[in-house]
């Protein structure tokens, strides 16, 4: 047995969490070593108790590896441990970070550059269209958003990454072979083309009512920030955002309506300090803070030149449209021909590139 067998292994152990799984190998060193410990060696460790201790001394009747290990195998995902590069660094952070992850698709270094936007299952028109919104401005200007695959708000911040064609991450409160909501398969199946889908779970593990806060965890434990569109004063959505406040993360909440029932939970989280929300660019203007300068490309006035910056054909336009004169938004997009919205999208992603800047009264002009 190799290490991310023994991973997998005490994963399925009942009672076993990470901290748990933390403290032991700080005592043990090793999954292996731990798997074949002693009873009296284990209740040394502080917080594992007989019953726990039993459990993992019983862990092969217990345990299906074998067969959990042809499941992986036969569905085409992968399982990733801490002791892998492809760990994500912010969910290293955690005090709680999950032991395995199974893993549909890709992680990438630039997922440290990641975003949630989550919010309630039973959501308006209202919601599914600021979600759709954020989501797209954020992808388009390179940030991922990862969300938790559920019906209303996640599913509309997916669908705005992948229409902005920008990465997005699915985190489930299943095992990876459950697709919850069903009408989402299609949806796991994009988005694992173009980002992934993951979870802590292992294979046939029903969603119920302790799942989804494990996985809201792993949400706000990815991402720099987390945004709660809409969300009544019960929903999950708030358990994220309570996770992401208590691991120093941004929390940022889109207001509505006084009246709406679904934004009492954002107001609510507003009056408690989160950082209200009217646009992608209330998130981004947080990102030169809470990423360090160097992963941020220098700015035409840094280095004089703008060679190295790939420009899309409607970047292009904008920037030949405005030129070395000061131009209000109007102006660019007669001009340029884009519509009002599409305009809007490139020029905010113009400004994070360090390529444009915008003036009082929604002027643009080149930033060099």
């Amino acid at each position: 047995m190799d290490s991310r067998e023994a991973f997998i292994a005490l994963n399925m152990v009942e009672g076993i969490g990470p901290i748990r799984v933390r403290k032991l190998l700080e005592y043990f060193e090793t999954p292996e070593a731990i798997l074949s410990a002693s009873k009296l060696k284990l209740i040394q460790v502080s917080g594992i108790g007989d019953d726990v201790a039993d459990a993992i001394n019983d862990w092969e009747k217990s345990v299906p590896l074998a067969e959990e290990l042809k499941r992986i195998d036969e569905s085409g995902c992968r399982v990733i441990t801490q002791l892998d590069d492809e760990y994500p660094a912010l969910l290293r952070e955690i005090y709680d970070p999950p032991i395995v992850l199974y893993v549909k698709g890709s992680l990438s270094p630039k997922d440290k550059n990641a975003i949630a936007i989550v919010g309630s299952r039973q959501t308006t028109h209202y919601g599914i269209e600021t979600a759709r919104k954020l989501s797209y401005q954020l992808a388009y200007t390179g940030v991922t958003v990862i969300s938790g695959g559920a019906r209303g708000i996640d599913t509309a911040a997916h669908q705005g990454a992948m229409s902005a064609k920008g990465r997005t991450i699915a985190v489930l409160g299943t095992g990876i072979n459950i697709v919850f909501p069903t009408e989402n398969r299609e949806l796991f199946e994009r988005i694992a083309d173009n980002g992934a889908v993951l979870t802590q779970f292992p294979f046939n593990r029903p969603a119920d009512k302790q799942s989804f806060p494990i996985r809201n965890r792993i949400v706000a434990g990815m991402t720099q920030g987390s945004v709660v569109v809409e969300a009544n004063l019960s929903s999950g959505a708030l358990i994220t955002a309570k996770f992401a406040n208590d691991y120093g993360r941004q929390v940022f909440a889109v207001p509505g309506r006084i009246d709406s029932p679904r934004s009492k939970g954002c107001h609510n989280l507003i009056k408690n300090g989160a950082k209200l929300c009217e646009s992608a660019e209330d998130i981004l203007d947080e990102f030169e803070y809470l990423f360090p300068a160097s992963n941020q490309p220098p700015s035409p006035a840094e280095t004089g030149e703008l060679p190295g910056i790939d420009l899309s054909e409607e970047e292009a336009k904008v920037m030949d449209v405005i030129g070395r004169e000061e131009l209000s938004v109007d102006d660019i997009i007669r001009q340029s021909g884009l519509s009002a919205s599409r305009a809007n999208v490139v020029l905010l992603g113009l400004q994070m590139k360090k390529l444009v800047k915008q003036l009082p009264g929604r002027v643009y002009v080149r930033n060099r």
